[in-house]
């Protein structure tokens, strides 16, 4: 006998849960494998160099035994924060003139005049290109990850070997001017700080005018070995105004004058026995930056950054058989100028041989052979070993010297090498470890032989002997080079090169689980839905597939990196779809609903207000050519445009403030709360419109009534806010509202709650807040009203598809209409109510959603 339908349909769904623990558990294996492709990370070895380290000596020479001889006594290093390429070398070597080419003057003519003591070389970054990573990678000598962006906002100390530990390790005095960014990196490692605060990027000169204080009389001073100043005015101009503007001209104008004075005073302390005589002075960027004054990403402009070398005391002639002369240009006044190329990636091990201390223990890059020449003290006619050849001229014996200093360059990568492989839980293929290690072991074989062909005393002619020896020399270099470029490949494609494998194979399966998924929910509904609802079933169903593709359209469009810059365009443009057939579809039944127009007509606003946010944010009112409502000011014209701009906040302010009201009166019944609540709202927004109409042009002559308006009237806001909930929280302790339904009370806390919140969080928004609360409100009502309107015709309790996916449309495109968010690492905007704003916005964005219930009730 057979068991009854109803029992086989109770074990039926007994067994649903079991089918959704495997679809998690299929899911789960997906997303682990597109992380594991797409967040890259690097172990971190808590090992440093120490002066005692020593290669093995049977494998080396003696001069390849102990770490590099210092070649310079001090060190100066001005770092430019943003520092374009262009920003330094000549407009010659670039196809068109702009107008911010050319301004560095100083520096073109030193590299022009002076071409065996200056040199201009174009530094290549690796991405991520956010200023934390790069100075991060710049002194431990490594190669940054993508998980590291999310410390740009709070730098960790480096715990990991880098320069800065080792020069104080080793006695060098340190002085730091500048970004405080460097104190919070390295806390104890300066003799001397002068930090400034460099989180506020709407300020272009705190900073610089602190480095300028301190700079010109430091160089006088004899209490330091390695002098650090970081300018930001350019980075910071940038990011407000972009490359292209006064202001970013006016601070490479300034650069000029600073440098100028920087040198003169190196110069003027160069004589021998000066301060100065064997200084060498380094200005450099730590990274570019886009024509929008943007950077984080990878592309040309924000990898490409300059560095310039100037050593007072010039190094012989022969130096410029060292230099490369592959890229020669003449400049504006005539002169050849010769522009090399080098890796950030070897800033540490070069830094760290110039100065004589150890490499840092992590430290992958290449003692740059250009850089390293360009001081006069590796020119000195003495090796490091004790077995030093005597019959060679002063070329033969520097490629001995640098010979020597790769060899020990080689060694400290290769013992870096072993360690991350036996500490390294993910460490490097095995194929790709063993030819990197023939290559070190063919390098190292071929150094003994080229010692003693080079020290060779055999007769015969001295001009093929010579030849024998540069040719062998650069053989051995050239063996050590290509171990460490090689090298350096190898850690690029495993820390900075994406996984694509990993990557599509953990995408494929994610969307093959939730294709399962939803073919189980379609069936699980089917199964559980009674038989006089199947039609209505069959609506949401169609509904369901409608929705799952707009979803899938947005997963797969997060593949390509032009969405992710106009994420907030094209979440707007399928909100606007799915608004659209919303509207055909009500048509069609002959149900036309004023809700799916309205909704429509909100998308129209809501991209407008995307394509504002996304713009480069203004100073002031004023609109120039490249704005997105540059088209409607010429229509109305330039002042009524900048008049409308104005009112039109104040107006969107006043709508907000009377619907929160509205709401207030007729959600909370105490009268002292509701009248508390209701004066201390009405307070908060008068003093947000007259904060920002003291901005305007209307008040720019009462100069006590726009203090007032600019710096008081926030104050009241927020004070005004914490007391409100203040109020609210003792009311809700000694009140007796136990009489009151739970729904009740939800809805007296979030209105309660909405009405503090909302005046601080629209005053951090700025004028475009108003706006962005007005559609937040109206896009939710106009959601709750169709779903409503769905629940009743289908009979159903469940929830339309459609209404879900336009809820998460709506909150991407409110993201984006505050005008404080860009996706993309290199777009990031640092203003110093970011943060906050992001938090306040998201709390608003929730808590107007039981203040959206309450407008629905009353209409």
């Amino acid at each position: 006998m057979s068991p009854p339908a109803s029992h086989r349909r109770r074990s039926r769904l007994l067994s649903w849960p079991l089918v959704f623990v495997a679809i998690l558990a299929f899911h789960s294996l997906a997303v682990y494998l597109f992380t594991r492709g797409f967040l890259l990370t690097r172990t971190e070895l808590d090992l440093h160099s120490s002066r005692d380290d020593r290669p093995p000596q049977g494998d080396v020479s003696a001069g390849c035994t102990s770490w590099p001889p210092p070649a310079v006594d001090r060190l100066v290093i001005v770092v430019l924060d943003a520092l374009r390429f262009d920003f330094v070398a000549p407009s010659t070597f670039f196809p068109e003139k702009h107008p911010w080419m050319d301004k560095l003057q100083v520096l073109q003519k030193l590299a022009a005049s002076e071409k065996t003591s200056a040199r201009i070389f174009k530094a290549l970054a690796d991405p991520p290109t956010t200023s934390l990573q790069r100075l991060k990678a710049l002194t431990t000598g490594g190669l940054p990850t993508f998980i590291d962006v999310g410390n740009s906002f709070g730098a960790p100390a480096i715990v990991e070997d880098n320069i800065m530990h080792q020069l104080v390790k080793n006695g060098k005095r340190v002085v730091m001017m500048g970004d405080d960014t460097w104190i919070q990196l390295y806390p104890e490692h300066f003799n001397k700080s002068f930090p400034y605060p460099s989180f506020n990027v709407k300020d272009l000169d705190t900073v610089d005018n602190g480095v300028i204080d301190h700079l010109l009389p430091s160089l006088h001073n004899n209490d330091w070995d390695v002098l650090i100043a970081h300018f930001l005015g350019v980075d910071h101009a940038g990011h407000i105004f972009g490359v292209d503007s006064t202001p970013m001209i006016q601070k490479l104008e300034q650069y000029n004058k600073i440098l100028e004075g920087v040198i003169h005073t190196l110069r003027s302390l160069s004589k021998p026995g000066g301060t100065h005589e064997n200084t060498l002075l380094l200005v450099m960027g730590d990274h570019g930056q886009t024509l929008n004054g943007d950077h984080g990403g990878g592309t040309a402009e924000e990898v490409e950054t300059s560095l310039f070398a100037w050593s007072p005391k010039a190094p012989p002639d022969a130096v410029l058989s060292v230099l490369d002369h592959s890229s020669c240009n003449v400049d504006l006044h005539g002169e050849e100028l010769c522009i090399s190329t080098m890796q950030q990636l070897d800033f540490a091990a070069t830094i760290s041989a110039l100065l004589g201390i150890p490499f840092p223990f992590g430290s992958i890059g290449r003692v740059n052979p250009e850089l390293y020449a360009l001081s006069t003290g590796t020119w000195v006619n003495q090796t490091m070993g004790t077995d030093a050849c005597t019959s060679q001229n002063d070329l033969e014996a520097w490629m001995r010297r640098y010979a020597e200093v790769l060899c020990v360059n080689c060694w400290q990568v290769k013992r870096y090498i072993d360690q991350y492989s036996a500490a390294s839980v993910i460490g490097f293929p095995s194929e790709d470890l063993q030819y990197i290690t023939n290559l070190y072991s063919r390098a190292q074989a071929n150094w003994s032989a080229s010692l003693r062909f080079t020290c060779s005393s055999e007769t015969g002619s001295q001009e093929k002997l010579k030849e024998g020896k540069g040719s062998v020399l650069l053989q051995q270099i050239d063996a050590y080079t290509d171990f460490l470029q090689n090298f350096a490949k190898l850690a690029r494609s495993a820390w900075t090169e994406f996984d694509l494998w990993s990557m599509a194979i953990g995408l494929l399966l994610m969307i093959l689980s939730v294709i399962i998924q939803a073919y189980t929910l379609v069936k699980l509904n089917t199964i559980c839905q009674p038989s006089d609802q199947k039609s209505a079933s069959s609506i949401i169903i169609r509904k369901l597939v409608f929705a799952f593709a707009l979803v899938a359209i947005r997963a797969a469009s997060f593949l390509s990196n032009s969405y992710i810059l106009a994420e907030g365009r094209v979440a707007n443009f399928l909100l606007a779809t799915s608004c659209i057939t919303s509207v055909w579809h009500s048509m069609v039944k002959g149900k036309f609903s004023v809700e799916n127009l309205v909704f429509l007509l909100l998308n129209i606003f809501a991209r407008f207000g995307i394509e504002i946010g996304m713009s480069k944010q203004l100073p002031a009112p004023a609109i120039t050519k490249d704005h997105s409502v540059s088209t409607i000011c010429k229509i109305f014209g330039a002042n009524s445009c900048n008049i409308l701009l104005e009112i039109l906040p104040i107006i969107s302010l006043a709508f907000v403030a009377y619907i929160i009201l509205k709401c207030l009166s007729h959600a909370i019944c105490q009268s002292f709360l509701k009248y508390f609540v209701w004066c201390g709202t009405i307070v908060s927004y008068v003093s947000i419109a007259f904060h920002w109409a003291s901005e305007t042009a209307l008040f720019s002559h009462a100069g006590i009534v726009q203090e007032f308006g600019r710096s008081l009237a926030p104050r009241f806001v927020y004070a005004i806010g914490g007391l409100s909930l203040a109020i609210s929280v003792l009311y809700r302790i000694f009140s007796t509202s136990d009489h009151l339904k739970m729904n009740k009370r939800i809805t007296i806390l979030a209105v309660v709650m909405l009405c503090s919140w909302s005046p601080t969080i629209l005053v951090l928004l700025g004028k475009q807040g108003p706006f962005v609360a007005l559609i937040c409100m109206t896009g939710a009502w106009c959601i709750i009203k169709l779903q409503q309107k769905c629940q009743r015709e289908s009979g159903l309790s469940v929830a339309d598809p459609v209404s879900v996916i336009q809820w998460s449309f709506l909150a991407v495109c409110l993201f984006y209409l505050t005008g404080v968010h860009l996706m993309a690492s290199d777009m990031v905007q640092l203003s110093s109510v970011l943060i906050i704003s992001i938090s306040f916005d998201k709390a608003f964005y929730f808590l107007s959603t039981p203040l959206v219930f309450l407008i629905s009730c009353q209409f």
